[in-house]
């Protein structure tokens, strides 16, 4: 049964694929940005003009003060939480460990690990049966790199998304028995913007023909199988991953 979701970075990319799926099955969607405004405000903007209950939030997830604010407001403004998609996460420019900052390195973790960690926290204190909540779910979105390393682009990205990987066990085991389902999804090469983060916006293009499956992939293909595992026909998995790579 849909309830309020909650999806970290949802303004553009997987994230607004993940929010106008979840808004088509009914969600109440919470839409969290970092910096981009207007495209979180645009996406909004849609999905409650096709009917659906929307709310643009901003806060940097590798904050605690702010998503604890984060947590609070859309409980206030939308009602009881019932799922969350993790998906905020950064990449930094393609280089060698050995050309790496600890700065550069620091920052991709705040963001992609403490943020996730963070998050999901506050998830599970508002969700949790043992709390008094009613249950949920959560989803984490990994990535296929947490396999294959990265090597040459952007190892401190993947060594990130193994960290995910292993959250993902953890936490699944650990609140199982209150009510909360959590799982991983692991996208491939996906046609959003973070790839011109890390300085080749035509990454998606050179490795796509490479792949079994002959292309990259599209932010909607990912945002299904997320809202597969938000829903109650995944209502006896957790712990578990869904690669969506193309084969790769």
């Amino acid at each position: 049964m849909a309830g309020v979701v909650l999806i970290t970075g949802a303004g553009r990319g997987i994230g607004a694929a993940t929010a106008r799926l979840a808004a088509a099955e009914n969600y109440t969607v919470a839409v969290n940005y970092h910096s981009d405004s207007s495209s979180a405000e645009a996406l909004v903007e849609e999905l409650t003009g096709s009917g659906a209950q929307a709310l643009a939030l901003r806060a940097d997830v590798s904050s605690e003060p702010e998503v604890v604010a984060l947590f609070d407001a859309v409980e206030t403004e939308l009602g009881p939480l019932s799922a969350l998609v993790n998906n905020a996460g950064i990449l930094e420019q393609q280089m060698r460990l050995d050309a790496m900052s600890a700065e550069r390195i620091n920052r991709v973790l705040q963001v992609n690990v403490t943020g996730s960690l963070l998050c999901a926290r506050e998830a599970v204190r508002r969700m949790s049966t043992a709390r008094g909540g009613g249950g949920g779910a959560i989803v984490n979105v990994s990535s296929a790199a947490s396999r294959l390393g990265s090597p040459g682009e952007y190892i401190d990205y993947a060594a990130s998304k193994g960290a995910i990987d292993s959250f993902t066990i953890g936490l699944a085991q650990e609140v199982a028995g209150e009510g909360i389902r959590v799982n991983a999804v692991r996208p491939g090469v996906i046609y959003t913007d973070i790839h011109s983060s890390g300085g080749e916006p035509g990454r998606v293009d050179r490795i796509g023909p490479t792949l079994p499956m002959g292309r990259g992939g599209y932010p909607e293909e990912v945002a299904r199988v997320i809202l597969w595992l938000l829903s109650e026909q995944a209502s006896y998995t957790t712990g578990s991953f869904i690669e969506v790579s193309g084969g790769r």
